[in-house]
């Protein structure tokens, strides 16, 4: 899921590699040639993915169509352990099994943190969290209840929305955020906190806790009807909104982010007014909302026609990725989906959702999924091995490293560079002197001069390639 900052730049690097290869070479000379921007080897024209698609042999050619998707989807779902068939849950769960997955989250943290004050979070303050993640109350059988998310919904790791940090001055990443539930996303609640307002849920690709009032409770029948409704929009821009309507605030400035999936309402009279306003402009979806019941309910909502959007997915072409993953460039990077943004395997996984591909969430479990085609790194392979194997990459590909994720979008005279949420890169300088620049946003660098530290390669820590095919 996530990028973790290194020690010193407190992000992934950008260097020169050692060695006199071409690719070596051309790494040099850009250090050599630094923009005022500070980031080596980019130009304004490589900020546009006309620049790329232009570069690409066979640029629309379709990857897989949409019975190869759905088949990918299928093997994901069956072989990745990190996701959850929830169309298939057993009608109770045991204690012990939901135990299970709240414990490999809710965990005591391991270090001292911080609030957002810069403030000592103490002792009494983890133990009061921890009494009400309430893992000792669940009962010897749970019988798994049915929701939806009905607005852009944090997951967290405890059931707390306080906010914690390892060190003050650092609000980039709350340690107990973990990723975003989306509008329309079906849940499955499995256990309840101490105090009643928060839920653990089971989403099809995170288990965490969210709280009570963003998540509407159905029967499953009602929960996957609405899912699985046609026609409906797929959000393909970065993120839309939903129209601004006084009349109805439950469904008004809705944040709908890239792969959203929402069905049209087909109940509406084209010429009667949605929420005070004529819809033949926007389209009008049915959103989900909670009555004051907590109860799953639908109401209209529109979305302009001037919002990106698809009445289905996006063809699975090269020139799609590198246009899905451009919508994004210059956001805040955003830890677990924060700051309305999102991390950078947030960021993969949503351009990849809007073809299509359901991937799992976490950097760890794209990398490893023995569902997806990749190809692992260890300390046995050489330097060289992994510069020959980047050097042959093409655009979608994806270079996994410990906790982070960069996606190819081609290449420059045979050099690979990469669109990615980072938080900052490094490169030498042409003293040798290692240059950190803080970027924090979805950014193009160039690949092969990444560093990790002083004197290694940043391509050294590669632990993956991974391929959508």
């Amino acid at each position: 899921m996530r990028w973790f900052p290194l020690p010193a730049a407190m992000a992934c690097a950008l260097a020169m590699l050692p060695g006199a290869s071409q690719a070596q070479a051309t790494a040099s000379a850009a250090a050599a040639t630094t923009p005022p921007s500070g980031i080596v080897g980019v130009t304004d024209a490589q900020l546009s993915p006309d620049f790329w698609i232009a570069r690409l042999p066979e640029a629309e050619r379709v990857i897989l169509d949409a019975r190869g998707v759905a088949a990918l989807n299928a093997k994901i779902l069956r072989l990745d352990a990190s996701m959850h068939d929830l169309r298939h849950l057993p009608a109770t769960i045991t204690r012990e099994h939901v135990q299970a997955w709240v414990r490999k989250l809710s965990t005591r943290p391991a270090k001292p943190l911080v609030d957002v004050a810069g403030q000592s979070v103490s002792a009494a303050t983890i133990a009061s969290i921890l009494a009400n993640d309430a893992i000792d109350a669940v009962p010897a059988t749970v019988a798994p209840r049915y929701g939806m998310a009905v607005r852009r919904a944090p997951l967290r790791s405890h059931a707390t929305d306080l906010r914690v940090f390892t060190r003050a001055g650092d609000i980039d990443i709350d340690r107990f955020q973990e990723s975003t539930l989306f509008p329309g996303d079906p849940v499955v609640v499995v256990h309840a906190s101490r105090d009643g307002q928060w839920v653990f849920v089971l989403s099809e690709r995170y288990a965490a806790w969210t709280p009570v009032a963003d998540i509407a409770i159905a029967d499953a029948a009602t929960v996957f009807a609405h899912a699985d409704a046609v026609p409906y929009r797929l959000i393909t821009a970065a993120q839309a909104r939903t129209v601004h309507t006084p009349e109805a605030p439950d469904v008004s400035d809705a944040l709908l982010d890239m792969g959203t999936r929402l069905p049209l309402d087909t109940s509406t009279p084209p010429d009667r007014p949605v929420n005070g306003q004529h819809p033949y402009t926007s389209w009008v979806l049915s959103l989900p909302v909670r009555d004051a019941a907590g109860a799953l309910a639908f109401r209209p909502a529109l979305l302009q026609r001037v919002e990106a959007s698809a009445p289905e997915p996006l063809p699975l072409t090269r020139a799609n990725i590198v246009r899905q993953a451009f919508r994004f460039l210059g956001e805040r990077y955003g830890w677990g989906h924060a700051y309305d943004g999102r991390d950078c395997s947030g960021f993969v996984s949503d351009v990849y959702r809007s073809m299509g591909v359901n991937m799992p969430r976490n950097t760890g479990d794209q990398a490893d999924s023995p569902a997806l085609d990749h190809v692992d790194y260890t300390a046995k392979d050489s330097h060289d091995a992994r510069v020959r194997a980047v050097m042959s990459l093409g655009a979608g590909d994806l270079v996994y490293m410990p906790g982070h994720v960069m996606m190819v979008i081609g290449s420059v005279d045979g050099q690979p560079y990469v669109i990615h949420d980072v938080g900052g890169v490094s490169f030498a300088d042409r003293d040798g002197t290692l240059r950190a620049v803080k970027l924090n946003e979805v950014a193009v660098t160039p690949l092969l001069p990444l560093m990790s530290a002083p004197g290694r390669a940043f391509v050294d820590r590669m632990t993956s390639i991974v391929r959508i095919h």
